[in-house]
């Protein structure tokens, strides 16, 4: 450090101390941040019975990056168990948010989120996240096998385990036709497999929790019309039974649901079950 000042104080050597020292304090003030969200806090409620109710009660609700822009103004939404409820319209309306309050991504400001009739803040986190399936429109994939990217859904996971979440991803065809099968690197963010096949890895990983909430953010909307076919077929099968939370623009996603709602600027201005003629019909 010495040699570097007698360089004078506008030598490389002393600038590239001051980045250094720039980066160190911003990479301890990130490790020594509390979290609001802690996922590693093994305090809360575990339930033995899980059945799966999803509830939103009057919720008030804006991202911390986006302060002054209200997403949800006392927004309620009731699923029961067992239900599949399709949330659709425009971008913007709060669908995506939705989503992100039940996994618990973010607290409301007001209001409630409601597993179960307890406030989702009440839960063990790891705990309520392991009850819970997300499939998003990108599904992430980690630079490693098959095998390894699907049994991050469940690390103690046996190979039976896998193969029936593979069978029930409508997975298990193109993995068998591949040379190393389950052993097959996936490359960098899977880039060595197609946007179809990705998303039903992604769908087996979900389906190897066994979980009892399942959301499903776009999962087809980024696919082609075969893909989509295929990919759709897995989630009918997975849905079965289990409290489903469906993100969509595509009408192909969400007739089968038992209720669809319709947001619009944060709010629920429509809702029914979908028939044949192109209207809803309101329940």
């Amino acid at each position: 450090m010495n040699f570097c000042r007698s360089l004078g104080p506008a030598s490389p050597c002393l600038s590239a101390f001051a980045a250094g020292q720039a980066a160190a304090f911003k990479m301890f003030e990130t490790i020594n941040r509390k979290p609001e969200i802690d996922a590693y806090d093994t305090k809360g409620k575990v339930l033995n019975d899980f059945r799966g109710d999803i509830e939103l009660r009057d919720v008030y609700f804006t991202y911390p990056a986006r302060p002054d822009e209200e997403i949800f103004s006392g927004f309620s939404l009731y699923i029961p168990s067992g239900m599949t409820a399709a949330l659709v319209g425009q971008s913007g309306s709060g669908k995506s948010t939705v989503i992100s309050l039940i996994e618990r991504f973010y607290d409301p400001q007001a209001g409630e989120v409601l597993i179960d009739g307890i406030n989702l803040k009440e839960f063990q986190l790891k705990w309520i996240r392991q009850k819970i399936g997300l499939v998003s429109q990108e599904p992430v994939l980690f630079t490693s096998s098959i095998k390894d990217n699907i049994m991050y859904g469940k690390d103690d996971a046996s190979m039976d385990d896998i193969r029936v979440a593979v069978e029930l991803a409508n997975a298990a065809k193109f993995i068998d036709e591949l040379p190393q099968g389950m052993d097959t690197m996936v490359g960098e963010h899977g880039t060595q497999l197609s946007g179809g096949q990705k998303q039903r890895i992604a769908i087996a990983r979900a389906v190897l929790k066994d979980p009892r909430i399942l959301l499903l953010d776009e999962a087809t909307s980024a696919l082609d019309a075969e893909s989509e076919r295929v990919v759709q077929e897995a989630l009918d099968q997975i849905m079965v039974n289990r409290t489903t939370v469906i993100v969509a623009h595509r009408l192909s996603t969400v007739r089968n649901a038992d209720m669809i709602a319709v947001l619009h600027q944060g709010k629920i201005v429509e809702k029914g079950r979908f028939t044949k003629q192109p209207i809803l019909v309101h329940i």
